[in-house]
Formats: structure tokens, sequence, C-alpha cells
């Protein structure tokens, strides 16, 4: 099997060295690259579906999870985790259009709940706050307020999977609402 460099389709009469294999290896990936919002999707409904399911995962009041977000931004979040008042999670991210900035918010937990049979769902909502620099021509900072709003799902005890969405409206720099969002993974320690 070759790759044809000039239309990137793919001979099988011939045996390929191992360089076109990388390249078809590459091409393959690209190629896949566009199923990527499929690909969260489905990890998304897989996730409320284990959600649906009787379960005891718990964390405890004062656990800390430390985890990953993509998405619009992407980065790395930290959340402390309270049973009876907000839960505070803050976020250090990048955003595609070159802004690196800090979010943090207090998020208000609310547990999903089916004919009183405890589940490992929550949606919550809370105000927040960022804080960041733009990387265009100059670098100037950014400073505004957010919402946050989603759902998460316990795994068990230790793993977390979330999705939420951001409100931002900025107030420094420009006075501009956007919105961002984000699907993540954190790990309670």
């Amino acid at each position: 099997m070759t790759v044809s460099r000039v239309s990137g389709t793919i001979d099988e009469e011939r045996p390929t060295s191992s360089a076109s294999y990388f390249t078809l290896v590459s091409l393959t990936a690209c190629s896949r690259m566009h199923s990527l919002p499929r690909t969260i999707l489905a990890a998304l409904l897989v996730g409320l579906c284990v959600g649906a399911l009787p379960a005891q995962a718990q964390r405890t009041s004062g656990a800390a999870g430390l985890g990953v977000q993509a998405g619009e931004p992407s980065g790395v979040t930290l959340k402390i985790y309270n049973a009876d008042a907000p839960s505070y999670d803050f976020l250090a991210a990048w955003s595609f259009n070159d802004f690196v900035f800090l979010n943090a918010h207090a998020l208000f937990e609310h547990r999903l709940s089916a004919q009183n049979i405890e589940q490992p769902v929550h949606w919550f909502v809370g105000p927040g706050a960022y804080v960041g620099v733009y990387d265009e021509a100059q670098s100037e900072a950014g400073l505004g307020v957010s919402g946050r709003v989603g759902l998460d799902i316990l795994i068990d005890e230790r793993f977390e999977i979330y999705i939420q969405a951001t409100p931002r409206f900025e107030l420094v720099r420009e006075t501009e609402p956007s919105i961002g969002g984000g699907l993540g993974l954190r790990y309670y320690f």
C-alpha cells in the first residue's frame, strides 16, 4: 500500500515504506479530527446514561479535584468541593483567539434525583470573574465578570466528568459579551 503525495489517495497494489505508512496514519488522523465533536457528544451521552444508574459515588467536603478541560477555553482546572456551601472552581486557560486567563467561580451544586434514588449527577450554577492577557499585536489586559452553568457526573468517588457553559462580559479592554464552555475531567484527592 502506498500514499500518493499529490492526491493523498491510497494505492493498495504496491508495498509501502515506513515513511509512507506514517503519512497514511497522519492522513487518517487528520480525517478523524472532523469527528471530534461527535466523539465528545458520544462520551457525554455515555456518561449521562451511567449517571442514570443508582450509585454511591460521594465526594467529601474539602476534597480538591484537579483536571483538564477541552473547549473554548481549554486549560487546567482545580475545584474545591463543599457539600453544604458553594464549591470553588478555578481554571487557568487559553482561548483560541490568543487569550490567556484565569477564571474563578463559586458554584452552587444541586443533585439530580429520580424517585428518591441518589444519583451521581449534579447541575451547577454560579457567578465568577476572570482576568487575562490578550496576545495579539500588543499585549493588553482584560478583566470581566462571568457565570457558569453545567452538569457534572461522578464516575466513582474520585473521578468527575463535566460539561459547562460560561457566559462572560468583559469590563476592561472592551465591553463585549461572549460565551465559552467545555468538557472536562477531574480527579479528586
